[in-house]
């Protein structure tokens, strides 16, 4: 019995590759299905690369933003978070916390050479700013080591662009403050300017100031332990609501509020799923063209072949061996295309910085007006997601194997008495 199966199996590859490398008058139908072959293989390999690039994006885009403003964030309800030892030590004894950080926050204005902006101040110690990599490997002048010390600011560099000033130079910050007869003054401090960076996020870069802490809490006159949050680092991102389920347990307290970076920008991070999953979807129904081009040319196939079905036929073929034949030809059109494809996409991908600097090149791409934009584009990493990428191979595959199934049952359509009578 194994041998007999055996031999069918050698009979209808042999006639699935018969069909495939068809000629003479057949051959448009031929010309169809190697089209459709590519037609496939463009399609896994354009979703694939497409997904790549816009999940490279995405983790950039989040890295950047959960770089300056930490995974979880511990405020109050009400007024000031007191800082002290006990609550920090029990933060520090959570599992997974890397970091504790103390940030002190008041929107005020910045002016300098008779230029005024409206600016964010942010308290912080020295090692946790020198600890944020998007700030301190990002310096475009200045140097921001001794930063307490010093008794300077780090800012933006667009906004360092837009006052006119270099490091060494005086600001000015201008905050508010409560006077005894409870009318609103304005309170004016200079700091001299350490060091610029550049983030590419264009609300930190064109807005936001560094004040060393303690200097910020006495000019608000707030005590040497209010913040107005304390941000934690934790190993793993992905882990944020888990943690800040922990951290909520660890303190204990109804006085603080305890948000990680999903809820934090819900909005922004929804808006990044809902890209990604109509993006996938757009991008699929190119593979379901291909599909669809599958199932048209092997029909046109099976028509042109009724004569040889049904001397198949009349010579013993089963209705199962011309099935399997028509189908693994077809699925075979699409296998090799999904791989194909496959392959093809994941290495543009992989080459994806080399050719998108050598596309730039070609434009004239260089320094000068909207050249950060331009290198946001060609250092933007490619990330390949091997989940995604195997989703969109099963996918092809079954688009393929649906495309399949039709032409295949359609040739079980064929009457060998018809079909030689009209020959």
């Amino acid at each position: 019995m194994s041998s007999e199966a055996a031999s069918f199996g050698r009979v209808e590859r042999w006639l699935a590759w018969r069909y495939l490398a068809t000629r003479q008058r057949e051959g448009f139908v031929s010309f169809i299905a190697v089209f459709s072959l590519i037609g496939v293989a463009l399609g896994v390999a354009a979703l694939i690369v497409v997904l790549s690039v816009m999940g490279g994006f995405r983790e950039l885009l989040i890295g950047r933003l959960i770089g300056m403003n930490g995974h979880i964030a511990i405020a109050a309800r009400d007024g000031y978070v007191k800082a002290e030892a006990p609550l920090l030590a029990k933060l520090k004894a959570v599992p997974e916390v890397k970091a504790v950080r103390l940030t002190l926050e008041r929107q005020a204005l910045i002016s300098a050479n008779g230029q005024t902006r409206g600016a964010l101040l942010r308290g912080v110690r020295t090692e946790d700013l020198l600890s944020r990599d998007i700030v301190v490997g990002n310096i475009v002048t200045g140097d921001p080591g001794g930063f307490e010390l010093r008794g300077g600011v780090v800012m933006g560099d667009r906004l360092r662009l837009s006052l006119g000033v270099r490091v060494g130079n005086a600001v000015t910050l201008v905050t508010h403050r409560l006077n005894d007869s409870g009318t609103v003054a304005p309170r004016y401090e200079d700091y001299e300017l350490l060091a610029s960076f550049f983030s590419r996020r264009y609300e930190f870069d064109s807005a936001l100031v560094f004040v060393p802490l303690e200097l910020l809490q006495e000019d608000l006159e707030v005590g040497p332990s209010s913040v107005t949050s304390i941000e934690l680092e934790i190993a793993d991102p992905r882990n944020a609501p888990a943690v800040a389920d922990k951290v909520r347990a660890a303190l204990g307290r109804d006085d603080l509020r305890v948000a990680h970076w999903l809820t934090l920008n819900a909005r922004f991070v929804g808006a990044l799923q809902v890209e990604r999953v109509m993006m996938f979807i757009i991008l699929t129904l190119i593979v379901a063209v291909a599909a669809l081009n599958v199932v048209a040319s092997f029909t046109m196939l099976v028509r042109v072949k009724r004569g040889s079905i049904a001397i198949l036929r009349t010579m013993g073929a089963g209705p199962g061996t011309i099935v399997r034949a028509f189908f693994m030809a077809a699925a075979g059109v699409g296998l090799v295309g999904t791989t194909a494809g496959a392959a093809l996409g994941l290495l543009i991908a992989v080459s994806m910085k080399p050719i998108a600097r050598f596309v730039s090149s070609l434009g004239g791409g260089g320094p000068g007006a909207g050249w950060s934009e331009l290198e946001f584009i060609t250092s933007a990493p490619v990330r390949i997601d091997p989940i995604e990428i195997g989703l969109v191979v099963v996918i092809a595959l079954v688009l393929s194997l649906i495309a399949a199934a039709y032409p295949a049952w359609r040739s079980t359509r064929v009457e060998p008495v018809e079909a030689l009578r009209n020959e």
